[in-house]
């Protein structure tokens, strides 16, 4: 019962951290895609969206980090083994991703310095979303080593059009700025798309190359929450296509949460399939029992903090 609170307060994090992260690396994939005589407007508007709250975000992933090696170090081990290579590039990724969006609002004395550290930016924004979905393809495959396959490649890509697709949505949504609006629109209609595509293509790909993942997704409850998300995506594609921003923004969200569900559920119990599973990996029980104490202190501190720092930065483009 312990370990497998503790499971779901790591796919809490892992949530948390799609929803709010992924739509700060989608920023600079726009940031990096950003052309034309509107690019500063564009780019203006993604530093103002993403600025008050993108180190704050990173918190779920440490949240999820630090719960994973301290109640289930045995998963732990294996995939910071297996996924070695993946796991650092996602580290030198937010590094160079946060120095650069730094460096380039306070040390950009040039055009050229500015450019350079725009491409840095995006760049590590494309790179690190397709990374973390490559290792969540991976663990799910049936060998976390193979982790540069087309079953895990196919959860990256689709991993990068997700973010990209949240991100359009919240900056239209924020935009005041009519022509901005459409312009982040139309990004998010031609991404919803790719996504679409991808999904299809993870899918197809987890029948022959993930097994397992397959005919759990394809039973209940894993089935039904999957389904619960691909009737969200219509609607999150509606509301957009009709300017309903906050709806879309909402219903986008819904699909993420869904579809990761459908995830957790065609996964359960293995946190890496074939070998560990949540009761199998767990810390002893004196260790479990110690998180499931404190985590409550720890979340009455950090919840209202970040309620408090989203009302302030975000209040004011509330629609």
């Amino acid at each position: 019962m312990l370990a497998a609170s503790m499971a779901l307060a790591m796919f809490a994090s892992l949530v948390t951290y799609a929803v709010l992260a992924g739509a700060d690396f989608g920023a600079g994939v726009w940031d990096l895609l950003s052309l034309g005589e509107r690019s500063p407007a564009h780019r203006a508007a993604l530093a103002r969206a993403i600025s008050p709250v993108w180190e704050a975000n990173h918190v779920w992933l440490i949240f999820l980090i630090v719960l994973l090696f301290t109640c289930f170090p045995a998963a732990y081990a294996q995939a910071s083994v297996a996924l070695f290579w993946p796991l650092h590039f996602v580290l030198i990724g937010i590094v160079l991703r946060g120095a650069a969006f730094v460096f380039r609002a306070y040390d950009a004395p040039s055009a050229a310095s500015h450019a350079a550290w725009s491409r840095v930016f995006g760049a590590s924004s494309v790179v690190t979303p397709i990374l973390l979905g490559m290792c969540l393809g991976a663990v799910s495959s049936g060998d976390v080593t193979v982790w540069a396959a087309p079953f895990p490649f196919a959860t990256g890509i689709l991993a990068l059009s997700i973010d990209a697709y949240l991100a359009a949505i919240y900056l239209a949504w924020e935009s005041d700025d009519v022509a901005l609006q459409e312009d982040f629109r139309i990004r998010a209609v031609v991404v919803w798309w790719i996504g679409g595509a991808a999904s299809v293509a993870a899918l197809l790909l987890a029948s022959t190359h993930a097994p397992h993942l397959w005919r759990g997704l394809t039973s209940f409850p894993a089935a039904a929450l999957v389904a619960g998300g691909a009737l969200l995506a219509p609607l999150s594609f509606a509301a957009l296509w009709f300017r309903r921003y906050h709806a879309a923004r909402i219903l986008g969200a819904g699909q993420i949460v869904a579809l990761l569900s459908g995830w957790a559920a065609a996964q359960w119990p293995y946190l890496i399939y074939p070998e560990l599973t949540v009761t199998g990996a767990a810390a002893p029980a004196s260790t479990l029992t110690l998180i499931a104490v404190t985590l409550p202190f720890g979340l009455a501190i950090l919840l209202p903090s970040l309620w408090f720092l989203f009302a302030v930065f975000k209040a004011k483009t509330a629609k």
